[in-house]
């Protein structure tokens, strides 16, 4: 009877060093998904980030509403960024498409693929949520919530942290529809606040605002005196983003 001979690498530690190999060779892919969003996102100014949910058709209200709003941010100058896929995200892109200024889709692989919206002038595929949401803050002089779900309370809670926590410049954070959002203020004010979670001040972060016009009057506003470029200091904070 043949002795059998072992294999020269161990199963066990041969399956460790591929799995060590690969999570190596992800850390270049995300660096390069980085410098090329970076390069292609970074002449883009100034932007207004666009949120909302999925979920909505071109008859909804809420379409309606986002699709005149991007419009007439992108007829003021504005790029408008959205998520690239479907719903509210569509509508914003729509609206710019057909603006003054560049209508911009940051898009997502995911396992059930989100098909991208035809309204995009510039489109840009991630397949890291992290990465996709750093690009999301980075270039952006204002985040608009449309109403959403979950994805868009990711978003929204993601620039009020990096904001409240100084890890990205103050920008206006728009909220559209007071109605569908007011049970939201309504508990960061009564819970959050009355306990101790959060600042009062904190709330200021935050302006709730219906009409279309107002919310571009808004962003102008909070750039009037200090113009959209990000000072040095401002700089070196989205540096470090």
């Amino acid at each position: 009877m043949k002795k059998k001979i072992p294999p020269l690498i161990d199963p066990g530690h041969s399956h460790e060093a591929v799995t060590s190999a690969r999570e190596s060779w992800r850390m270049f892919e995300i660096m390069a998904e980085f410098v090329e969003a970076t390069e292609r996102l970074a002449p883009i100014r100034p932007a207004v980030s666009i949120f909302g949910s999925a979920r909505v058709g071109a008859d909804h209200p809420y379409y309606v509403l986002t699709e005149v709003i991007a419009r007439k941010l992108s007829d003021a100058g504005f790029a408008v960024v959205s998520g690239g896929g479907p719903g509210v995200m569509e509508a914003a892109n729509k609206g710019a498409f057909f603006g003054k200024s560049p209508s911009v889709g940051l898009n997502i692989q995911l396992p059930h693929e989100q098909h991208a919206n035809p309204y995009q002038d510039i489109s840009q595929t991630f397949r890291h949520f992290f990465a996709r949401k750093v690009m999301f803050v980075k270039f952006a002089a204002a985040y608009v919530i449309m109403p959403g779900g979950f994805g868009t309370l990711d978003e929204l809670m993601e620039v009020l942290t990096l904001v409240q926590t100084g890890k990205t410049r103050r920008i206006p954070i728009i909220l559209v529809q007071s109605r569908y959002w007011k049970g939201l203020t309504d508990w960061f004010r009564d819970t959050l606040v009355a306990e101790g979670m959060i600042d009062a001040e904190d709330m200021h972060l935050i302006q709730v605002i219906d009409e279309p016009d107002q919310v571009v009057e808004a962003i102008f506003q909070h750039y009037e005196r200090r113009g959209f470029e990000p000072s040095v200091q401002e700089r070196e904070i989205l540096l470090n983003l």
